[in-house]
């Protein structure tokens, strides 16, 4: 660990990466193939293959039993998937609603903070290893009421806290557009599924951006919502101080806004309350953008950090496609003080962390060791330590502060136009939260996702839209920032971009 290298200025630092922000594989070569060529099935999405089996032309036992059959085949090389409970799914299908809006689609949820009764969960940790919920908690609930065939989890590195899927838990998770390269964090082992085809909708979080950083990388739709609006899978109504949302990652924008139609919406009790749109979030995608937006594109990131020619291409582009929709598009930077932001995040963060392993120890009886832990996982427990009340709470005044000066900027723009990362997927081995040099990695982890956390920060809706390929045949994402509970607004725009630039049927050549 660097000695030159403050509490403050990693935990402060690279909040924005680190909150990503929430059997080992043995992985074929770079340029390696796998047989699983694509078929009819795939290329439909989740609201496809559910209509198929409302019609009868499908039954949900060959939809879950070909599912199992790809996890199989593809997980030894992509590792997304830590733990399966297929003979659980084969008995649920006994009391399926096919009339359910996803009656039968296979579903993975993700290995992060989620009850799903009698099941276990690690949290990507040895230490959390064995973890089980005697409840089911009101999203996996959700999940289940709206059709959807759990059969599995997907990886999750330790606590959800990097922007990489690798742990020393579960190994390390391979993006399928090329063997090596990230999958994003901390929602990889998801994003990767769904890429693969192994399943074509998953279970999803994040505190700092986990849900459109995997997206970016696998090249997928990921929509964090706004606070409040969607529960989450486990007995408790926020997560990191109210960083953190659930919800999914899919393929089309209909998907997205079908599976929040039918899990949004308050858990009894929960004091965050996003208000629903006017109609259903199905129908905004139907009828996309109702009016010219007025769109604010931010050409570098409010840190300063380098952006790789790629994503400002994507960037470009998808402002040309928004101007060809109607929209106006205009470079706008907000006034906010990102190191204010950052230095708060990053304090709740360490906060959360070490409650979150005191709550383990007593669970096991034992204190936490540095040997139970990754390397910064045990040093955000510690900076913890060092952190007393008054300092939490001026970190919780900071960020209510940064959602105002936000909300004053989104009264004159509906959407901020950034990219999702600052770089295309980076090689496994850069991210991962037990690094040989630590302090290549934490520059490395600021520099990736420099954009994402803003959205958790201020609670707002943001969108990332895999609209552009790199040079090297990456995904690249691009992400809109929305007003608070304008998610309607969010999706309507991703199916308009979706019917002009179409992306559902790109696949990983590599598996192919």
């Amino acid at each position: 660990m660097a000695a030159d290298i403050t509490r403050r200025e990693f935990v402060g630092g690279i909040a924005a990466g680190l909150a990503g922000l929430a059997g080992v594989a043995n992985p074929a070569s770079a340029n390696g193939t796998i047989d699983a060529p694509w078929d009819e099935l795939d290329q439909l999405d989740a609201s496809g293959l559910a209509e198929l089996v409302r019609r009868g032309e499908l039954g949900p036992a060959e939809l879950l039993e070909r599912a199992i059959g790809r996890i199989e085949r593809l997980n030894p090389v992509i590792n997304a998937v830590t733990l399966r409970h297929y003979d659980l799914a084969r008995a649920s299908l006994a009391g399926l609603d096919r009339n359910a809006p996803f009656a039968g689609v296979p579903f993975l949820l993700k290995d992060l903070w989620v009850a799903m009764e009698g099941t276990e969960v690690t949290n990507g940790s040895r230490f959390f290893a064995g973890l089980r919920y005697d409840y089911e908690g009101e999203l996996v609930r959700r999940f289940r009421r709206a059709g959807l065939v759990i059969l599995g989890k997907t990886a999750s590195p330790e606590l959800g806290l990097t922007t990489t899927t690798e742990s020393l838990q579960n190994g390390d998770v391979h993006n399928p557009w090329k063997l090596g390269r990230v999958a994003g964090g901390s929602s990889g082992g998801s994003a990767a599924a769904v890429a693969a085809g192994m399943v074509p909708i998953a279970h999803a979080s994040d505190g700092g951006g986990s849900i459109r950083i995997p997206a970016s990388c696998c090249g997928l739709l990921g929509l964090k919502p706004s606070r409040g609006l969607v529960p989450f899978p486990i007995r408790r109504y926020s997560g990191w101080g109210g960083l953190s949302t659930h919800f999914a990652v899919t393929r089309s924008a209909r998907d997205a806004a079908r599976l929040l139609d039918a899990v949004a919406g308050p858990e009894a009790g929960a004091a965050a309350l996003a208000a629903p749109p006017p109609g259903t979030y199905l129908a905004a995608t139907r009828e996309g953008s109702s009016r010219p937006l007025r769109i604010a594109r931010l050409r570098a990131p409010l840190q300063g950090t380098p952006v790789d020619p790629a994503c400002e291409q994507a960037v470009d582009e998808a402002a040309a496609l928004c101007r060809e929709l109607g929209h106006e598009v205009i470079d706008a930077t907000p006034r906010i003080d990102a190191k204010a932001y950052l230095d708060a995040f990053g304090v709740i963060l360490a906060v959360q962390t070490l409650a979150s392993i005191r709550t383990r120890e007593a669970q096991l009886g034992r204190p936490c060791t540095e040997a139970d832990v990754e390397t910064v996982t045990w040093y955000i427990a510690q900076s913890a330590l060092k952190i007393d009340a008054i300092t939490y709470a001026r970190a919780c005044d900071t960020l209510d502060e940064t959602a105002r000066q936000s909300a004053a900027f989104f009264e004159s723009w509906d959407l901020l136009l950034s990219p999702t990362l600052a770089s295309p997927p980076l090689p496994l081995g850069v991210l991962g939260l037990s690094p040989k040099n630590f302090q290549e990695y934490a520059i490395a982890v600021t520099q990736f996702s420099p954009y994402a956390s803003l959205a958790n920060v201020t609670g707002q809706p943001a969108i990332s839209v895999p609209l552009h390929m790199s040079a090297e045949g990456l995904p690249v994402g691009v992400m809109f920032l929305g007003r608070y509970a304008a998610d309607a607004t969010l999706l309507g725009l991703a199916a308009d971009l979706e019917r002009l630039r179409p992306w559902t049927d790109r696949r990983p050549r590599f598996l192919g």
